[in-house]
């Protein structure tokens, strides 16, 4: 049962910004410094939510057990934060969910496990300054899909953890959400993953940014 939200967390790559095109373009540029072909942006774009992890694993089919893991890593970022928002941009729907939540008077914010050094080069780019908080990978001892995170923003926003949101497109997300006792809702509209929303457990799938703000105000029109 959805309660009735006092606020609404989202994860940022692949549910509030569209970050695949130029997190693919950071692997491809490793690839071709390598004089290995590029490889096609659709086999890359699943793994965008995953950073670093994902998108090595996909680029070059290895996992942080790898002896050369940690150097690549580094280098996968630095190619990152150099070109962080050439392609990027917010999904269709974000900026005019965004705007209606703030005419709703509903407090929002973002839990993300990006590094806080390039999630703050970032945020500029997209217009998203008017979070009301922005935890990031970094900011506390333990990144999602540890609750960590989300009780913080909670914490911060000096809301309830049961009376937040939290939207995202990861599977990694949804559990975050249920560990933190939040609502979770799935952005079926963002990058997924290995596997289908439908088998996440979440407690809402939603497929448009404005969709989910139909369900927001008629859960506030219940309650009025």
């Amino acid at each position: 049962m959805m309660i009735t939200p006092q606020a609404i967390l989202f994860d940022l790559d692949g549910t509030l910004a569209d970050t695949a095109p130029d997190l693919a373009a950071a692997v491809n540029l490793m690839r071709t410094h390598r004089g290995l072909e590029p490889a096609p942006y659709l086999s890359l774009r699943p793994y965008a939510s995953a950073g670093a992890r994902g998108l090595l694993g996909a680029g070059f089919n290895i996992a942080p057990s790898h002896a050369d893991y940690e150097s690549m890593r580094q280098e996968f970022i630095s190619n990152y934060q150099q070109a962080i928002a050439v392609h990027s941009q917010l999904f269709a729907g974000i900026a005019e969910l965004l705007k209606g939540l703030e005419a709703l008077q509903m407090p929002w914010g973002i839990v993300t496990n990006k590094a806080a050094r390039l999630t703050e080069a970032f945020i500029p780019h997209v217009g998203l300054e008017k979070a009301a908080c922005v935890i990031s990978g970094d900011t506390t001892a333990h990144a999602k899909p540890h609750p960590a995170p989300l009780l913080e923003a909670a914490k911060r926003l000096k809301i309830p953890a049961k009376e937040c949101w939290y939207v995202g497109d990861d599977l990694r997300d949804i559990e975050a959400a249920h560990a933190a006792g939040m609502t979770s809702v799935a952005a079926a509209w963002g990058y997924c993953g290995a596997t289908e929303p439908t088998h996440w457990k979440a407690n809402a799938i939603i497929d448009t940014p404005l969709e989910l703000l139909a369900i927001i105000q008629a859960k506030l029109d219940q309650a009025a």
